[in-house]
């Protein structure tokens, strides 16, 4: 059940990508833990407007900010925002990204910069901007999302892929660095998600098939948003540093 405490005494969490799929339902697992949402994306108002009310409907409070957190300034505003508006900030869920599906040989450096700008730069400058904030608030996490291609490999996608086992060297380094604040970080790897994606990132998956799972189906949002927000609460304190697969089995790491 959600807590009924005014919205300055809960929980803070800031969500990237959280527009729609597993964002949107990551903000919506938290809200029914009773946390107050960031809801973010790039420039998708209507999408994150629809958040915010699901997630005041699931009993959190919201604020929606766009920004462009391959912009470190941008990104330093989105969780500014956060402060500013709740007082505090308790988490950070680093799920935004960008995807294409694109022929090594033919990605040019503005696609390669795209990629990596949103999905890596993205992540490190919103978590070097959050991490005072968090420690502030007496400890918390930071939840990295990666991709279940990063581990088993595919075609056309160098560019996400490398953005995505980034995150896990950044995960295991901010483990490190952030210990002694009380501030636990790890990275989530989905699977096959039955996700809306757009015909540049390939639709869903596109051109690049993913391992079959052991379970015969593709996974929900919802069941990546419970490991999201599992990692956010009391019982997870003491883990930190990991990668967690869900994806029905499909890649046993």
């Amino acid at each position: 059940m959600a807590d009924t405490t005014n919205a300055e005494t809960r929980k803070t969490a800031v969500v990237t990508g959280s527009a729609l799929n597993i964002g949107r339902a990551a903000a919506l697992a938290l809200a029914r833990d009773g946390w107050n949402i960031v809801v973010h994306a790039l420039h998708s108002a209507d999408d994150c407007a629809q958040t915010a009310e699901l997630v005041r409907e699931a009993g959190g409070e919201a604020l929606v900010h766009l920004a462009d957190i391959a912009d470190p300034a941008q990104a330093r505003g989105l969780i500014g925002a956060a402060v500013d508006r709740f007082g505090r900030l308790d988490a950070l869920v680093n799920n935004a990204s960008r995807r294409r599906q694109t022929p090594f040989l033919d990605i040019t450096p503005e696609e390669w910069r795209e990629i990596l700008g949103t999905t890596l730069d993205g992540a490190f400058y919103c978590a070097q901007a959050a991490a005072p904030a968090i420690a502030a608030a007496g400890g918390g996490s930071i939840v990295n999302l990666g991709g279940i291609s990063a581990h088993a490999g595919t075609t056309g996608r160098v560019h996400a892929l490398t953005a995505k086992a980034g995150m896990i060297g950044l995960t295991r380094a901010l483990a490190h660095e952030l210990a002694k604040q009380q501030i636990t970080v790890n990275t989530v790897v989905p699977g096959d998600i039955d996700t809306q994606r757009g015909a540049a990132a390939g639709g869903n998956h596109g051109k690049a098939p993913l391992p079959g799972t052991l379970l015969g189906r593709k996974g929900r949002p919802e069941e990546v948003a419970g490991m999201i927000a599992y990692l956010c609460s009391p019982p997870a304190r003491f883990i930190t540093g990991q990668t967690l697969h869900v994806n029905g089995g499909a890649y046993l790491g």
